[in-house]
């Protein structure tokens, strides 16, 4: 009779009620009761199991899957369960009748609980003075796994599991039954994870997917489920082997195969192949940046056991890109990382460090936070085009040194100029920080923060002058100057960076990021004036040399000491930051931004180039900025003073952020941070 044809016949041969006394008299000869005035007892505990209706069933959920921008698999969430859900068309027919071989012989004639089986472990207890044997099916092992927390090995749980089996069987088909055992049963613990379901356990145990198991895989792990740490093939090969062989002849003797076949399989090693399918993970900065974003959104028992598909928005071809760039342009002893960000959806298309996972955890792209140096500046500027200064007609004088009194502050003294008067579109240019540092105090600290802010900088800024220049206390990362550079290149509208694209759940229910339509923090004519002013960096300024073959805009930027050099540039496509420095101190590098980062990304936009096809002008505003020439207040003002080297000629300075002194504390800035 076919497995389908024993299916309609189990569900038809009666009531629960039909079979109650039956099966206490079988359970209680099984854990050694009388059989006489108990039977009301034992009538009275079946009565009192639960109806499975009204319970929740337990569940180890899935391991969750992240996936590149083009689907590849970048690995699994990492948790102690390992279990990936099949259909039963995936499991191999062999691995089922395995099972039901060695734990179920009479699967498909009970309905739940299997008299002939209870029969016989009570005449074998009885022999034998003591409980040695039982007589669980399939679908008690399935209730068992699914509605009891913690099951104790007494008469009251034996009972009220045998009523719920069978009312289990009478709500679901024997196909259904199955194919919740095989994905629920547990198969072992190996390095501290378990392996629930028969997909986990064909990858731990055989590093392959269940469908392309053999005779001998199927057999092995069939008789893991009875006792999974005494039969773990890994800690004791020998018990596998002997299990193995009980499941063989326990199928030959069943009719599911040959004795000669039991045999020759028997002949046979157990085949193990330790897989780590699980354990890998590819890109893996870049993933525990996804995992953070996902459990901060979904917690952390969703995204471990949650079963989620996440596709997210790294590119593998931009990816390998960045990683290329960076290893073309060492820096003795220093690192690198990169970002790339899609300007007009704050997806990360790329997140690389030249750091080793293996080396240190620490992502120097999204966690590393570094003075910005003169890369700061773009955010000056944009405030001040916001105020509706303009770059063009607007002049500073740009002597070597300037001692400056801003309201409410000691004297700042400012190295970095160019000689004479120039505009802000030079000063930005060639990063003159004797300018910035006048525009800086008009401007104001607090505007000139708050526009950092509002472009995308997510660390604390302190309303500090000198941050005018990049001498912050905790800013930046390179994943906030990206994002923040990206909402200039934008038009001015600001996008959450974020690496997810999509999230699909388990019943198919897709969840996408909330912020599409995105946030506008400045006019697209603001914005298009800035991006217009930046170009010069790379077309005149201290990046020349660096540029494309398309519309950009950028700026770079090194700290005091020279101890972090960075460029930051986009087109209106795709923004691009780059920071080298050594990661655990201030060490000097033996260059600046222009030399060390700017190659960088310029290697790395040729590539996206050649990989995207974009090369566009940044759109006509809709919103123009309306700008006039400002004079400063300053240098109207008895406040400050200027001193001049009349030997500088050369217009275009190197990029360090300022020289600071304090002369309330005589301090020197060592640390970069605009204050002794």
């Amino acid at each position: 009779m076919s497995s389908r044809a024993r299916e309609r016949r189990h569900r038809s041969k009666g009531s629960i009620g039909s079979k109650v006394m039956l099966v206490i008299l079988g359970l209680l000869t099984i854990v050694g009761l009388a059989v006489g005035g108990v039977a009301v007892w034992a009538l009275d505990k079946i009565d009192s199991a639960p109806s499975i209706d009204t319970l929740k069933p337990a569940s180890d959920g899935a391991n969750t899957k992240v996936y590149d921008a083009d689907g590849n698999s970048l690995g699994y969430v990492q948790s102690d369960i390992l279990r990936t859900p099949v259909k039963l068309k995936e499991i191999p027919k062999g691995l089922q009748q395995a099972t039901i071989s060695i734990e179920d012989e009479n699967f498909y004639d009970h309905n739940g609980v299997d008299l002939g089986a209870i029969a016989r472990a009570a005449l074998a207890n009885f022999e034998a003075g003591q409980v040695e044997q039982g007589a669980s099916t399939i679908t008690q092992q399935l209730v068992r796994n699914l509605y009891i927390e913690d099951p104790e090995d007494t008469a009251t749980r034996k009972l009220q599991e045998a009523a719920m089996a069978m009312q289990y069987e009478d709500e679901h088909t024997k196909t259904q039954i199955l194919n919740e055992y095989l994905n629920t049963a547990t198969y072992g613990t190996t390095d501290g994870r378990s392996a629930v379901g028969v997909e986990a356990a064909s990858e731990v145990f055989f590093d392959k997917s269940v469908k392309e198991l053999g005779l001998r895989e199927e057999a092995l792990l069939a008789g893991l489920p009875q006792a999974p740490t005494d039969y773990n093939p890994f800690t004791n090969p020998n018990g596998a082997i002997d299990r193995r062989d009980q499941v063989l002849d326990a199928m030959a003797g069943q009719g599911y195969i040959t004795e000669a076949k039991a045999a020759d399989v028997k002949a046979t090693g157990l085949g193990l192949q330790r897989g780590y399918r699980y354990e890998q993970r590819d890109e893996q900065y870049f993933f525990d940046f996804v995992q953070d974003e996902l459990i901060q959104k979904y917690g952390l028992q969703t995204v471990r056991q949650g079963g989620l598909r996440v596709y997210t928005s790294l590119d593998p071809t931009l990816q390998a890109a960045a990683q290329s760039a960076i290893a073309a342009h060492p820096t003795a002893t220093a690192a690198n990382a990169l970002v790339s960000t899609d300007t007009q959806t704050g997806e990360i298309l790329a997140m690389a460090s030249s750091v080793t996972y293996d080396a240190s955890q620490f992502n120097l792209a999204a966690q590393g936070e570094r003075q910005p140096g003169s890369a700061f500046k773009p955010f000056v500027l944009t405030a001040a085009v916001d105020q509706g200064i303009d770059p063009d007609t607007t002049y500073y004088p740009a002597p070597d040194t300037i001692t400056l009194t801003p309201p409410y502050s000691d004297p700042w003294t400012v190295s970095g100029g160019a000689g004479g008067s120039i505009s802000l579109r030079q000063a930005t240019a060639n990063s003159v920080n004797t300018v910035f540092a006048q525009l800086g105090v008009d401007v104001g600290p607090e505007n000139f923060d708050n526009m950092a802010h509002k472009l995308g900088v997510t660390s604390e800024l302190d309303n500090y002058y000198a941050e005018a220049l990049g001498g912050t206390t905790n800013c930046c990362t390179v994943l906030e100057m990206s994002n923040a550079y990206a909402s200039i290149a934008n038009g001015g509208v600001h996008h959450d960076p974020t690496a997810i694209r999509k999230v699909v759940f388990p019943n198919g229910d897709t969840d996408t990021p909330e912020d599409a339509e995105g946030n506008r923090v400045i006019s697209d004519g603001v914005a298009y004036t800035v991006a217009d002013v930046m170009e010069g960096t790379l077309d005149y300024g201290t990046a020349v040399g660096n540029d494309i073959p398309c519309t950009a805009s950028g700026k770079t930027g090194t700290t005091t000491e020279m101890a972090d050099a960075w460029f930051v540039g986009y087109t209106p496509d795709v923004a691009t930051a780059v920071w080298t420095g050594h990661p655990n101190d201030r060490t000097p590098l033996p260059g600046y931004g222009a030399q060390l980062s700017a190659p960088i990304w310029h290697d790395y936009m040729l590539a996206y180039i050649d990989h995207t096809g974009n090369c566009n002008d940044y759109p006509a505003a809709e919103d123009p900025a309306v700008l006039s020439a400002f004079t400063s207040s300053q240098t109207a003002s008895s406040s400050y003073s200027t001193t001049t080297d009349t030997t500088a000629t050369d217009a275009t300075t190197t990029d360090p952020a300022a020289t600071t002194t304090r002369p309330s504390t005589g301090g020197v800035d060592a640390d970069g941070d605009g204050y002794p």
